[in-house]
């Protein structure tokens, strides 16, 4: 266990992935039901994201939810931690892997609410574009700061991301004025191997 960081999650399974192209298949055409425009992908320049055969608890989020990462991403994300614990930055973890499934439920929950499905596109990838889907990428905030608002771009937390995410191969994967019209997120990092060690960057060629 890191310093002052949960990394553990006694007995907690991990989320149930698409185990055949086949089940990939039904979950987007159910997506395209919902409405998903046609050529969404090309328009929004989005690659399909691959679930990974294998995760990693990285602990518990801000909700008590237990979260996970592919292995290589959870250990650096554990190495990034830490390295803000000693700077005297706590980062806290909102979300992190995400199911396809998952994210067809996201979009079910925000239509029956009466959400257009332009707004939630906005803010949302279409089930199967989204970053979270790889295993690589990690919602984040810090104490005193609300989950997921662009507040946290005024933080001491966001402005070390800034310095050092890149040392341990983490990229801000939406800038403002980002090629795939997502809604900017200073929250959202994704790990990249080839990047580790890298200068600081942002990530303006992957999916949410």
């Amino acid at each position: 266990m890191l310093q002052g960081i949960e990394t553990k999650a006694i007995g907690a399974e991990p989320p149930a992935r698409c185990r055949s192209s086949a089940a990939r298949r039904a979950l987007l055409a159910r997506a395209s039901d919902l409405g998903v425009p046609r050529g969404y992908a090309r328009a929004r320049r989005l690659r399909l994201q691959r679930e990974p055969a294998r995760l990693a608890a990285i602990g518990t989020d801000v909700y008590g939810r237990t979260q996970w990462l592919q292995p290589r991403a959870a250990g650096a994300l554990a190495a990034l931690r830490q390295a803000a614990l000693r700077d005297g930055v706590v980062l806290e973890v909102v979300s992190a892997f995400r199911s396809i499934e998952y994210q067809l439920g996201i979009l079910q929950r925000k239509l029956a609410r009466g959400q257009p499905m332009a707004a939630i596109l906005r803010v949302s990838a279409a089930p199967g574009y989204s970053e979270h889907h790889s295993g690589r990428c990690v919602d984040l905030t810090t104490p005193g700061f609300a989950p997921l608002e662009e507040t946290f771009e005024q933080s001491r937390a966001f402005a070390w991301l800034t310095r050092h995410a890149a040392t341990f191969g983490f990229a801000l994967s939406y800038p403002r004025g980002n090629p795939h019209a997502f809604a900017y997120e200073p929250w959202h990092w994704c790990w990249h191997a080839q990047r580790a060690g890298a200068a600081p960057a942002t990530s303006t060629t992957r999916h949410k």
